[in-house]
């Protein structure tokens, strides 16, 4: 026996400042999170570089004069800064609870408007620029419009927060790029090796567990086109890399307290999925409450 609708609508309403809270919660525990980052990316990006120039190429480091290392040490201090204000970004926007909103009228509204699907999308924009793709967005929204799948069907937006992971690994790998170019520009790093060789291994793997190498460190043994005559040597072609690479479960790893807030986000991400099932299963039974009221309103004997 389905219960009555009154009461349905009187516990989705309930559940729904629950959900509310929680988003609050996460969007809060994300803020922590992003600040002990930073800090953290800041502080390892200049360790990672300070491997590559002592334990990589030692020889070609104490090549430089004092001036030309004064000068990569501040370009890496710059870079850190740079890549800890980038993820602080969305906290200097201010749009974590209207971000976390819209994202939740996005998974219950299926029939919004196209003129509310806009709002959406400039609600979105103004949380990060630096992190979310909007044409990604944009085109999922205008897909939805155009064809005739069914809504159940169609490939949804990312929510916020997974764009937000997202643009983390982004920043990360465009970060550990700009790290080996400046390392390949000041004569580091081989500059026989193509630039684009780099930034592909780069963003070859920015996920998974950490690795049993030194942290945020690609190491890698690479054929060179070069000199032909030193055929005779089987390996005279192969080059050894020693490159930033700055991967966030290594980062996570080596700080405790960004450990702690990684955690306490899976934990609030568990509690919502939970909750939005719950209230997905509730907008089922109320609808179903509806259509049995509907027929009963209509239905007559003869």
């Amino acid at each position: 026996m389905v219960r009555a609708v009154e009461q349905i609508e009187q516990d989705l309403a309930k559940l729904e400042v629950v959900i509310a809270q929680v988003k609050t919660e996460l969007s809060s525990a994300y803020s922590q999170y992003l600040t002990l980052l930073g800090q953290a990316v800041r502080q390892q990006l200049i360790m990672a570089s300070y491997r590559v120039c002592t334990q990589g190429y030692p020889e070609t480091f104490m090549g430089l004069s004092f001036n030309q290392r004064q000068q990569l040490q501040s370009s890496m201090r710059q870079l850190g800064k740079q890549v800890q204000e980038k993820l602080l970004s969305p906290l200097e926007s201010g749009q974590n609870t209207n971000s976390t909103a819209s994202d939740n009228q996005l998974e219950t509204d299926g029939d919004e408007s196209t003129e509310a699907k806009q709002q959406l999308l400039s609600t979105i924009q103004e949380y990060s620029p630096e992190l979310i793709k909007l044409s990604e967005v944009s085109k999922a929204l205008e897909n939805s419009e155009d064809d005739n799948t069914p809504q159940h069907q169609r490939e949804q937006p990312k929510s916020w927060q997974e764009q937000l992971e997202v643009g983390i690994k982004e920043i990360l790998q465009t970060t550990s790029v700009e790290t080996n170019n400046l390392l390949q520009k000041t004569g580091i790093i081989p500059n026989k090796l193509p630039s684009a060789v780099l930034e592909a291994a780069a963003k070859a793997d920015t996920s998974g567990e950490p690795s049993n190498g030194s942290p945020n460190l690609l190491n890698l043994l690479v054929e060179v086109e070069g000199d032909t005559e030193k055929t005779e040597q089987e390996d005279s072609s192969i080059t050894r890399i020693v490159a930033v690479n700055l991967r966030l479960p290594e980062i996570e790893f080596a700080d405790h307290s960004l450990t702690a807030s990684r955690n306490q986000i899976r934990q609030i991400l568990a509690k919502l999925k939970t909750l939005e099932r719950k209230n997905r299963k509730i907008q089922r039974e109320r609808i179903v409450a509806k259509a049995e009221a509907a027929w009963r309103a209509s239905w007559f004997e003869d």
